[in-house]
Formats: C-alpha cells, structure tokens, sequence
C-alpha cells in the first residue's frame, strides 16, 4: 500500500468564529488564527481542517455560502487567508478547508439567478417541484420551502436559507470543480466534504443518503480536481457501513482519502428515538464492538478510518462520556489514549487538548445554534416543558462545541477583548485554560502532543493489525500487532476500579495517564486508568 502523509498525520479542527478574535468584535477571525500557529506547533499537530469561512449570511454559521471565492467579513479578507497559508506552511502545518457543496446560501449568486429568472441555466443549479413530497428537513419541518417569485417549491435538507444543488447539472458539477481547483491552487492540503454523502440524492424517491450516482460523482470530481496531488480528502457520511467506507476511500477506487462516521456517535442518543433523546452514560460494549467492527472491516489497503470524539455538531466528549469532575483531566487522557492508538487519522476538536466541557447555558436566550433553537420552538408548541429542552441542549446541542476557546484565565478567556462575545464563555475558564495546561507538565495537553509524536514517529501505529480482547464490560482493551511486535493498549471507560487480566510479556511502557502504573499479572485497574505497553 502506497503511504501518504495523512496516514502519519494528526489534524486539528479550528471553529473560526471561536477560536480567537484579533480585533475586538467579539467574533473569531483568520487574524487570531494566525496569532496563535505557534500554540498548535507546539501541539504538533500536522494539519488544520478549518470550518467555513466563506462569503456567508451565517444562517447556519457558514454553512450556508453565498461566495466560495471571498471570505466572510467577519473572518477578514483573502489577504488574511493568503496570509494565514504563508504562516502555516512555515510551520510545516497544512490547511484542509470545509467544502460545502450538498447546498449553497440562498444569498449566492446562483440561487439568486435562478429564483429572478426561472428560464436561467441556474434554474437547474437546484432541485423544484410543482408539489411537495413529505420529506423532512435535518433541522426540523419540511424539506421544502414554496418561493413566491416563481411559483415553486425548492428542496433544503437543512435550513431554508440552505437550498440543496442539483448534482444531476453536468454545468454545476464543473463549476464546483472549477472552485475547487481554484483553492487548491491558493496552496491548501485538501478538503473535508460536508454531508457528501447526500450529493446523490434523488428526492422524488426519498434518498437523502447513498444515492445510486453517488460514487460515479466524487470518481468524476477526484479526476477533476485531486488526481496527481497528495491531498486529504474526508468526507462527512453518518450512513456509512464498513463496506460503504470502502468504496469511498479504497485506493483502488480513486475517490477519497477517508470518511467520518458516526455509528459510535449514535451511541449518544436512545435506540430508534429523535436525536434530543441521549442516552445517559456510555453503553462500553457497544462502543467495543463499533470500534472492533470498523478496525477490523475497514482493512489496511482497503480503506482508511478517521477517528474522532469531538467535532463542531457534536457535544464535548468529557461531559457526555468522560468524566467532568474529579476525573477530568485522568478521563481526557484515557479517551485520548484510547482513540489516539487505533488505525485512522486522529482528529482533535479545538479545546479538546485541554479538556473543555459543555456549557452550562442557562435558556434559550444564550443560543445561537439554528438546530436547537428550531428544536425549542417545535417542543414548546408540542407541550414539552422547558425545563426538558434546555436539559437536552445541555447535553446534546451544538454549541456546546462552540462557545470560545479558553486560552486563559482573563475575562472572556483571553478570546476577545470585547466585552461581548458571540457565545458566551464557559465560567470554567478560569480553571480550564491553555494557559494552565502548557504550565502543568502532567496536563491534558501534554498526553495529546505525546499521542501526536508517537503517530508521527512509529510506523506500527499505521501497519499494525488490530485485536479486540476480552475484558470486563467496562474495559477497553486492544492489541495493534505487526510482524515483530506487539502493543497493548488498556481503558478503563468508567469510574469505578475493574479487574483486568495480564497474560502477556512486558517490555516497555509507551504511555500512561496513572503515575501509579506497574505490571502485574492482575491489575487492579483504578477510575479511568489507562495505558499502552509494548509486549512479546
């Protein structure tokens, strides 16, 4: 199999917006990005998939662009992004962008075309009907959303300021294309594609995901814009199986270089239930036998995982999973140990590194994400107390992720010097702040730069096999072996002490989060023990 960098690699995702503003408006820009390359150099990661920071209303945070080519205002200019490219190469970091191209803003050019003038060849740059079917939006209501100036019904899966492109358009495939090669002649590494897996759809028959010209789409696009270039490519599927994955990011098949998906994170909501229903605790032997499944299915040659807790939409992985109070900084290191030593591409959601945690907001008045606001609206007018809502926004809703990076232990965490920021800032900060972690030699941040060397140094962390073994319910515990060596590597997900059985020959320890840890035949493993061991 062919290595490329991305095998070795560890990415960082930047939520632009609040990571950290440069000028005082309270809103994260690419200037504070810059500012702060240093920080994510010491870190070491390898590269910065950065979320939308096009030209964009912000109805869904950036979501949702209205110009591919331009960058919003509130993030800076194309001299800052030229800028931040510069800066970043010189610290041998890379740039993946965001590439949403399932939908556009209503405010772009082409969409503006093709409501004014139904006869434009933009007309057909998006789906119409006469008549609605019943399919429903990602983000709540209909799918649909009748337009007065023509008299038709154009298709969202997200919000009605997101219009779905039509990728049956052969014209609007190529302009896509051509946007694409635009960036990556600016100088960028790849691109994370945002719900890609949804380009296929066919609405009249009601697939949303996985539709039947799907793959002949990103072939044509790979041919078109990434054939020849070492880029990364990784493309957002929540429907994805491991067989899927395959035809998705197999060499062979010359289309990405690996897919998130999301069955572990389904974890986090009851069985067949709407996703505001989360399950309270980690069910462990199911999150073993994902992981096992997607490690041992997903073959070396025949595809390539990506491996994440965190991202943008999702919740903090410490405060729904982890541990949030006397085990903070010991539970962070054990998902990390646990997630870091797999086979896949590490991904780490700013503030991960320092164990931030969910926001405890306190009503509906401190959001600003349109999924649980429009979630709100639709509970409350079903009768659902508030009390409920705000309990399941807490815990599941999406600006969780987003509120401010904690830089330090000033107001506003050292995010902004405005008074007013666009999220509010977690009142931890004062405890939880880069500023703390690099100044404690046993902090979070220094168990993922040590994850993130031992990646980059060690060729069995890509080569080796994976070995689920047989453990107490609540243990985590895998072999990665190669040819000449063997590695083991054991969780305790929980709270509590667990017994752990050692049948092995020990040679070294690689990495540990207890200072307590010794060999023996059994352990006695202690809350959130976790370490990786070099064995016969």
């Amino acid at each position: 199999m062919k290595k490329h960098w991305w095998h070795k690699a560890t990415i960082y995702q930047i939520y632009p917006k609040s990571f950290k503003d440069s000028n005082g408006d309270g809103i994260g820009d690419l200037k504070g990005i810059t500012s702060k390359l240093d920080y994510l150099q010491k870190l070491g990661i390898t590269a910065i998939w950065l979320s939308p920071v096009y030209q964009s209303p912000m109805d869904d945070n950036g979501y949702d662009i209205s110009d591919y080519q331009a960058i919003a205002d509130i993030f800076g200019d194309m001299s800052d992004m030229d800028e931040l490219l510069a800066q970043a190469n010189q610290r041998g970091i890379k740039i993946i962008m965001d590439l949403v191209v399932n939908h556009t803003s209503d405010e772009h050019a082409w969409f503006v075309e093709a409501r004014e003038h139904p006869d434009s060849d933009a007309r057909d740059y998006y789906i119409w009907r006469d008549q609605p079917n019943d399919l429903d939006s990602i983000f709540g209501g209909s799918a649909w959303q009748y337009d007065d100036k023509s008299g038709q019904y154009y298709l969202h899966f997200f919000s009605k300021k997101q219009p779905d492109l039509n990728w049956e358009n052969a014209a609007l495939r190529q302009k896509v294309y051509d946007m694409m090669n635009w960036w990556i002649d600016k100088g960028i590494d790849g691109f994370r594609m945002d719900v890609i897996d949804m380009i296929g759809k066919i609405p009249d028959q009601k697939i949303a995901n996985n539709g039947p010209k799907l793959h002949d789409y990103l072939k044509e696009m790979h041919q078109a814009t990434l054939a020849g270039k070492d880029l990364l490519t990784v493309g957002e599927t929540w429907g994805a199986t491991p067989e899927i994955a395959k035809k998705y990011s197999s060499p062979a098949e010359e289309e990405l270089s690996m897919v998130f998906q999301f069955e572990h994170i389904g974890l986090q909501h009851k069985p067949n239930s709407p996703k505001w229903d989360y399950e309270k605790g980690l069910n462990v032997p199911a999150l073993k036998d994902i992981f096992n499944k997607w490690q041992t299915e997903l073959e070396l040659g025949q595809g390539w995982n990506s491996l994440f807790w965190n991202n943008h939409d999702l919740p903090r992985v410490l405060s729904i999973w982890g541990d949030t109070g006397t085990y903070r900084e010991k539970s962070a290191k054990a998902l990390a140990i646990a997630l870091h030593l797999m086979r896949g591409t590490p991904y780490i959601y700013q503030g991960e590194e320092i164990g931030m945690t969910n926001y405890p907001f306190k009503d509906l008045g401190e959001l600003n994400d349109i999924e649980s606001l429009n979630f709100a609206a639709e509970s409350l007018e079903n009768g659902r107390a508030i009390s409920e809502i705000m309990d399941s926004i807490r815990m599941i809703g999406r600006d969780n992720a987003r509120t401010p990076m904690q830089w330090d232990a000033d107001a506003n965490a050292g995010f902004s010097s405005s008074p007013q920021t666009w999220l509010p800032v977690n009142p931890n900060h004062t405890q939880i702040n880069v500023e703390v972690a690099l100044a404690d030699p046993d902090s979070i941040f220094y168990t993922y730069q040590k994850l993130i060397k031992l990646r980059k140094e060690n060729d069995w962390l890509v080569d080796a096999d994976f070995e689920l073994q047989e453990t107490t319910d609540k243990v985590f515990a895998y072999k990665r072996v190669t040819a000449d060596a063997s590695y083991l590597v054991v969780i305790n997900l929980s709270g509590e002490a667990q017994p752990f059985d050692l049948d092995i020959d020990y040679q070294e320890t690689i990495i540990t989060n207890t200072c307590e840890f010794e060999v023996f035949e059994k352990l006695q493993l202690q809350p959130w023990d976790a370490f990786c061991v070099k064995v016969g």
